[in-house]
């Protein structure tokens, strides 16, 4: 692969009006540099950088292209990227930084699925050498997820630039919280770039994560669809005690800085941004795949049910192992659930039919509520009730994603009898309620 040009890196310096966030915390501190205004939370450290929203919507690596790279001119810099760090022409974050004249890029850190999302999920990576660049690569996903002091030692201030895909399981969330509580703990600036949340950043939804089950697939006291940019759940990360894994008296002297995009805004779902998909992990290749994860994956967590992973449809399309196709149809719309409609489509893989789940209306859909009718129907289809014959290791897997012991004590207690309407409703009030006390992190109307 050809090096990014620096020519088309040196853009000519443009005057911004900032627009300041003030925030409902009391520690929070405004603090005005000559051209820029920014603001700091003292005993959080974060700074925020936004501006008034233009036609064309620039993420924050665009962001920090136009300021020539401000925040990193003098200092060592480390990168935390993978394929969908990429600016809105789709360059990528490593080759930009490598090529500014004016930045210190010296070693390269990379989630699950590694910096060229090629890995499957769940392998171990390696440390490696970028051949692109010939910078150490640094895995957060292999013998360490949380940077080492030694990965560290060389660097002054890491760029984290991740594209989450809005669900709370994801992984590069709990990355992004490692990596920061390593930097806080050892004295190293962090700078994160934020990223569309593909979802938009009005849909709420599903159950919130149980403390109990906190892991690396659910890091974040959140629902599960939490309606957040990374850059927004960086910001609740430093700001609210308990989120970070570190003493308060780190978190209060640690340093984050939010580069804000602009142009976009919390009702923008990924294809009202324009910009160009790029995969963020094998089975999400597309848009359609990141909507399918929010809609699918609890549900086939344990159960007859699978939702297309390794086929052309991954997260979409629907089949259960020991049912007609024409009975899980027939049960599935006798549910009613709003917002989706099922058609007929043919796996490539193996020729077999299956349903694939549309969304119709996005003002109705619930993204997360079809995953909890599938376990309610394998509980139907199997009548032993498959939740209460999992091991101990497959039930603490499923709850670490779900996030709810109350639901897991209804569904293996009642089946297809566990009252789903119920939990529903609460969840939603659980959602509407996270939105409310979310908005002093927002960055974007």
């Amino acid at each position: 692969m050809h090096r990014f040009p620096p020519r088309f890196l040196r853009m000519s310096c443009k005057l911004y009006t900032k627009l300041v966030l003030s925030l409902s915390l009391p520690a929070f501190l405004i603090q005005v540099a000559s051209s820029q205004v920014s603001t700091t939370i003292s005993s959080a450290a974060v700074a925020v950088m936004a501006t008034p929203s233009t036609e064309a919507i620039k993420l924050g690596i665009d962001v920090l292209t136009e300021r020539q790279f401000d925040l990193l001119q003098g200092k060592r810099v480390g990168l935390l990227t993978h394929p969908a760090g990429v600016n809105r022409n789709g360059v990528s974050s490593i080759l930009i930084l490598q090529s500014a004249h004016n930045v210190n890029l010296v070693a390269l850190y990379g989630p699950e699925h590694g910096i060229y999302g090629k890995e499957k999920a769940s392998v171990s990576i390696s440390d490696s050498i970028d051949p692109r660049t010939g910078l150490p690569v640094y895995s957060l996903h292999g013998k360490h997820r949380k940077p080492t002091p030694e990965m560290l030692k060389g660097i002054d201030v890491l760029v984290i630039d991740l594209q989450d895909i809005g669900s709370r399981s994801y992984t590069f969330k709990s990355c992004m919280k490692y990596s920061i509580e390593a930097c806080f703990e050892n004295d190293v600036e962090v700078v994160l770039l934020d990223r569309p949340n593909p979802l938009g950043g009005l849909k709420v939804d599903g159950p919130p994560l149980d403390d109990e089950w906190r892991s690396y697939v659910g890091e974040f006291p959140i629902p599960y669809v939490h309606g957040l940019t990374i850059g927004e759940l960086a910001r609740m990360a430093v700001s609210e005690p308990g989120i970070l894994g570190v003493p308060n008296s780190v978190r209060e002297k640690g340093k984050l800085t939010v580069v804000a995009m602009e142009g976009w805004k919390r009702y923008m779902s990924w294809p009202m941004t324009g910009l160009r998909w790029v995969p963020t992990s094998p089975n999400i290749p597309d848009f359609q795949a990141a909507v399918g994860y929010s809609m699918t994956g609890l549900g086939a967590q344990i159960g007859g049910f699978s939702h297309g992973i390794g086929d052309q449809y991954p997260f979409r399309i629907l089949s259960y192992a020991n049912a007609k196709l024409d009975e899980v149809e027939a049960e599935l719309r006798a549910r009613r659930i709003p917002g989706i409609d099922f058609e007929r489509k043919q796996f490539k893989k193996d020729k077999r039919w299956g349903l694939y789940v549309k969304v119709t209306d996005w003002e109705r859909w619930r993204p997360t509520e079809l995953s909890f009718h599938m376990m309610q129907i394998s509980a139907l289809f199997d009548i032993d009730n498959p939740f209460r014959r999992v091991s101990k290791e497959e039930g603490d897997l499923f709850n670490k994603h779900v996030g709810s012991s109350s639901w897991w004590r209804e569904i293996t207690e009642k089946g297809v009898a566990s009252n789903l309407p119920g939990f529903i409703g609460a969840w939603e009030r659980q959602a509407k309620q996270f939105q409310i006390q979310s908005r002093r992190y927002w960055l974007y109307d």
